[in-house]
């Protein structure tokens, strides 16, 4: 492997938090149904001044020809560069208390490197919890509470959170491989993948994002806003329930997911574990994730029936 510490620039001045920071990663690229990910980035950005303590060196991480930053061409010359941007930052919360954020695409390529890099940060900048945020496609319903999928690198982390699956083999990602390798040396690493429905999977869903950030306040003790998520929740609720009202066809998906979701709900009251039930098994959860991924390349509009049959 070469050398992790020549993959990042540390700012001067940047120092490690003695009562230990907490470390938020969303990496777009892979899966984040309903962009619950993005939004929940965009969230915590809102209004606040980022302030940055590490830069990555995207040119060796990220695959151009892949994923084609933006140039903007104006009559006769251009004009303006959108690089992609892979950095630390430092943000605060509403009670004004400090975290870092690492948002950015997710490295197409030397990932044991990357995950060796960001290691060596989170000993540097004092980071005692790494938090990773994503949305992953299911069957359920969205008229039913949302549910979220804690996985940690320690069980006393996700003390609470009923698993919703045993075992499943699904696509890797380079956040998912960071918990993996921070696990082994002893760092705290945990993250949620809020479920969000199949059929609303390439739509945005800012309920998803705002399940996440709640779900990651009580983890970490930060005080995350999630007033304007919220908001947009309630009018994406609304857009639902006229999308819904309109189409017997989709109506009748919703009403069978319905079922199925609060057969397995009693089931899980019951003590019977739910893990797998009517709902999909960590088979076909896999097979969602990888339908999904190849459904990015499509350029249709997100909504009611896309990414596969509605009714699975």
């Amino acid at each position: 492997m070469l050398d992790p510490a020549e993959l990042y620039r540390v700012e001067e001045g940047a120092t490690a938090n003695p009562d230990g920071s907490v470390l938020l990663v969303v990496l777009d690229g892979f899966v984040d149904a309903g962009g619950a990910g993005r939004l929940a980035v965009e969230a915590l950005r809102e209004g606040k001044e980022p302030r940055t303590l590490a830069s990555f060196d995207v040119d060796q991480l990220v695959d151009y020809r892949s994923r084609r930053p933006p140039l903007t061409f104006d009559t006769d010359r251009w004009v303006a560069y959108e690089p992609p941007v892979l950095d630390v930052v430092a943000l605060t919360d509403a009670a004004d208390a400090e975290f870092l954020l690492l948002a950015g695409p997710e490295p197409d390529t030397q990932w044991e490197r990357f995950v060796a890099a960001l290691e060596q940060l989170v000993r540097r900048l004092g980071i005692r919890l790494v938090v990773t945020l994503q949305g992953i496609p299911m069957a359920v319903p969205h008229t039913r509470p949302i549910g979220v999928t804690a996985h940690a690198s320690r069980k006393e982390l996700v003390e609470g959170h009923e698993p919703w699956f045993a075992e499943a083999q699904v696509p890797g990602s380079a956040a998912a491989l960071l918990e993996y390798r921070l696990g082994e040396a002893g760092i705290d690493a945990m993250g949620f993948a809020v479920h969000v429905p199949h059929y609303l999977a390439r739509a945005e869903y800012p309920q998803a994002a705002r399940t996440l950030l709640d779900h990651t306040a009580v983890a970490t003790g930060l005080y995350l806003s999630t007033e304007e998520l919220t908001k947009a929740a309630e009018r994406t609720d609304a857009e639902i329930a006229e999308q819904v009202a309109g189409s017997a066809e989709v109506a009748e998906v919703v009403e069978a997911l319905e079922k199925q979701y609060d057969a397995v709900a009693a089931g899980r009251e019951r003590g019977s574990g739910g893990l797998g039930g009517d709902l999909p098994s960590a088979d076909e959860l896999a097979a969602e994730v990888e339908r999904f991924l190849a459904d990015q390349g499509d350029d249709k509009e997100g909504g009611f029936g896309e990414g596969g049959d509605p009714g699975r």
